[in-house]
């Protein structure tokens, strides 16, 4: 196994705008005034998105949508849920890898979201999960 150390991830000031749009769109899915309907949903999403779960498994664009409009049907209560340690990077035009961690709760999770500005919005790519295990 390797050594254990945290890289030092700054996020280039000319980065600075752009990591704080991405933030207020983080943890994903988790805010209602982006859309809480299936189309709202499905609109901040790119055709090809998917996402790898904290459990490791992998899940469609449909299977998150079919979850989160079960979610917000019923009388939906989510726990404490607090994101630090942002960090933004330009993959290519347009494209940026967001990183952080989210705590819920008791579970702290590393996250990392591929967003890509479209000429009229935000859209997630690809999302990912995973759970930190004893530090």
């Amino acid at each position: 196994m390797f050594p254990h150390s945290e890289p030092k991830l700054v996020t280039d000031p000319a980065l600075v705008e752009i990591l704080e749009e991405l933030k207020a769109r983080e943890p994903i899915f988790h805010h209602p005034e982006f859309g809480m309907s299936r189309s709202e949903i499905d609109s901040m999403m790119a055709a090809d998105f998917w996402e790898v779960g904290a459990s490791g498994r992998r899940y469609s664009r449909e299977s998150i949508l079919d979850e989160l409009e079960r979610r917000y049907a019923g009388n939906y209560a989510e726990g404490r849920l607090d994101a630090a340690d942002f960090y933004c990077r330009k993959l290519a035009e347009e494209i940026y890898l967001l990183t952080y961690t989210l705590f819920q709760d008791e579970r702290k999770t590393r996250r990392t979201t591929i967003w890509q500005h479209t000429t009229t919005a935000w859209k997630i790519v690809f999302h990912q999960g995973t759970v930190v295990q004893d530090e």
